[in-house]
């Protein structure tokens, strides 16, 4: 395919929001995640810094009709503010808008129905379903950037960042988009998000060094960590002057629903979206960013997928869920941050408790997978701007 040029980009998370002080936690060997109480219970979770937190606040209170959007929301546009500046693209020119989420506005629509299922009249709010409807995430990008190109919000669960992805180069291979600003957000941290994943017994119960041991392949217990934030990216079609990396290759995949969970113990998935996504590139994989949640089915099912695709020549393999949990629908988009930033310095982020480390000599391409609930991987090739 034609490349894609990524000309800037915008993210927050617990690893902080200027790009400098984000590689920086990268490099360092602590994780950035906090046990939390929620009364009932508790568990271990990453959050923004509370820097960020002042600044996502003065944001809602800046604007009168910003004051009942829910923080996934208000997390996109903030990022969404950055990624175009550092893109030098104008407020009020044409782009299309592609954020995702895998749960949408999760902490005001809890409120809303807790309202609800207090109210003995049994009313709600009125802004109850225009606020947490997923729409609200592009077309309030779009209003804030006055842009009046396309937008398109979506979830599909955890591949959800990927996906924007996909979406916005589709639309600019068709010609109906010259450029497309993509990604997503999630704000997943409530009591009742993380009581979900426990249920489902995937969640983190330990108190070890490392709360998360994703990619830590000899774990006997699952350890996944919830984790909030966001990241948008904003493509272009071909070379650019100004392109901070480029987007070489795509591969997706969905595998036929046997479980609720659906990923098989090869994660066929995987598989074939790698397979489509290396096919006929001009080099080789020097890192795989694995989506590897921590779990023990999870990251064994993906490590085996690689195995099958690249046999003895397994690239470098690292991961980010150990230092910030799983963000959901955003972590795909966190993941290609961290492409972008080993791109970047040349250095290879390992993953500290790894037994065996294979660090690359050279870094030129990284491949970034996602997949969620269904199955549903996407794989990326990302590239230096050098080659």
């Amino acid at each position: 395919m034609e490349l894609i040029a990524i000309t800037g980009y915008g993210s927050v998370s617990a690893l902080g929001t200027n790009e400098e002080e984000v590689w920086n936690n990268y490099v360092d060997d602590k994780h950035f995640l906090t046990f939390k109480e929620f009364g009932k219970i508790a568990g271990w979770l990453s959050v923004v810094p509370k820097e960020i937190e002042n600044e996502l606040h003065a944001l809602k209170i800046s604007n009168p009709k910003y004051k009942d959007l829910d923080k996934s929301v208000l997390m996109a546009i903030y990022v969404g503010r950055k990624a175009i500046k550092s893109a030098n693209w104008t407020h009020q020119s044409t782009f299309g808008i592609n954020i995702g989420s895998s749960r949408g506005a999760t902490s005001l629509f809890e409120h809303f129905y807790n309202d609800f299922s207090s109210n003995n009249l049994g009313k709600t709010h009125p802004l109850t379903s225009p606020t947490t409807t997923l729409g609200n995430l592009s077309t309030w990008v779009a209003d804030d950037l006055q842009t009046k190109g396309p937008t398109i919000s979506h979830s599909i669960t955890c591949s959800t960042g990927l996906h924007a992805v996909l979406n916005g180069i589709a639309w600019m291979n068709s010609g109906m988009s010259d450029r497309f600003l993509v990604g997503a957000t999630e704000a997943p941290n409530t009591d009742f998000t993380l009581a979900q994943m426990q249920a489902i017994k995937i969640y983190a119960d330990n108190m070890d060094a490392y709360p998360c041991k994703a990619l830590d392949f000899d774990k006997t217990r699952n350890t996944m960590c919830l984790g909030e934030g966001a990241a948008v990216f904003c493509l272009e079609k071909g070379l650019k002057d100004n392109a901070i990396a480029y987007i070489e290759s795509i591969g997706y995949a969905t595998e036929k629903l046997k479980h609720n969970i659906s990923i098989t113990d090869n994660a066929e998935c995987f598989q074939d979206s790698m397979k489509m996504a290396i096919d006929g590139i001009q080099g080789t994989i020097d890192i795989i960013i694995m989506h590897a949640p921590g779990t023990i089915k999870g990251d064994r099912s993906e490590y085996n997928a690689i195995q099958k695709v690249f046999g003895n020549e397994l690239p470098a393999l690292t991961s980010n869920k150990w230092k910030i949990g799983h963000t959901l629908g955003t972590s795909g988009s966190l993941s290609m941050e961290l492409a972008i930033l080993m791109l970047q310095k040349q250095k290879f982020i390992k993953v500290p408790y790894q037994k065996e480390i294979k660090s690359p000599k050279k870094i030129e391409r990284i491949l970034v997978n996602a997949v969620g609930f269904g199955g549903n991987a996407v794989s990326i090739v990302l590239r230096g701007i050098g080659l």
